[in-house]
């Protein structure tokens, strides 16, 4: 098993390698990314491997999700650009909801992110951990939900954050850097993340 995750993880990188550039870039404290793919990560709506069925001979349908539907794309670059560009969250966060998909990791974190911005830090949580729920490996989440655990001064539980996005997607990777900035800043510096 090491050895083959030892084969596929440098083929994989190189495939990223490749890709074009995402059509909006994502910032260090603050972007969802572009929208979900149609091609959810393993950890997204996989279907079950073959034999695990409780139920023999019958075949679940796959849930559908919309993702491949180029309006939920368009909706979402809109409430994106309604986020980064307009800095208009309330709007943005009726235009995420508006999708009808807040179930998505990447949603649901823009949503939380958009409440964080507003100052309410309960509901902020809430959609924090409900994209961790969706997504329990959605780096971005745990970033941002680490950010939000600096500005309550609420350090260690940041630094566990830290710890999971090392975990994730390694120290080198832009979310662990933004979180640990933010965490060498001194507590209280007013720093708006």
């Amino acid at each position: 098993m090491a050895s083959l995750a030892k084969l596929l993880i440098p083929a994989l990188l190189s495939i990223a390698w490749m890709a074009p550039p995402a059509a909006i870039p994502a910032f260090a404290a603050g972007g969802g990314g572009d929208p979900p793919s149609a091609n959810p990560p393993p950890s997204q709506s996989q279907p079950a491997p073959a034999g695990r069925s409780s139920q023999k001979g019958k075949k679940k349908p796959q849930k559908q999700s919309g993702l491949e539907d180029s309006s939920f794309a368009d909706g979402y670059r809109a409430a994106y650009a309604t986020i980064y560009q307009r800095n208009d969250y309330a709007a943005a966060i009726g235009q995420l909801k508006a999708l009808g998909r807040d179930d998505i990791a990447d949603v649901a974190n823009l949503i939380g992110y958009s409440y964080r911005k507003l100052g309410d830090y309960k509901l902020s949580q809430a959609w924090y951990e409900r994209a961790l729920k969706s997504d329990p490996n959605h780096v971005r989440t745990w970033q941002y939900y680490g950010l939000w655990q600096v500005e309550q001064g609420n350090r260690d539980s940041a630094q566990y954050h830290l710890s999971r996005i090392a975990a994730i997607c390694g120290t080198a990777c832009d979310e662990y850097k933004s979180l640990a900035a933010a965490l060498e800043q001194p507590p209280g510096s007013g720093l708006v993340y």
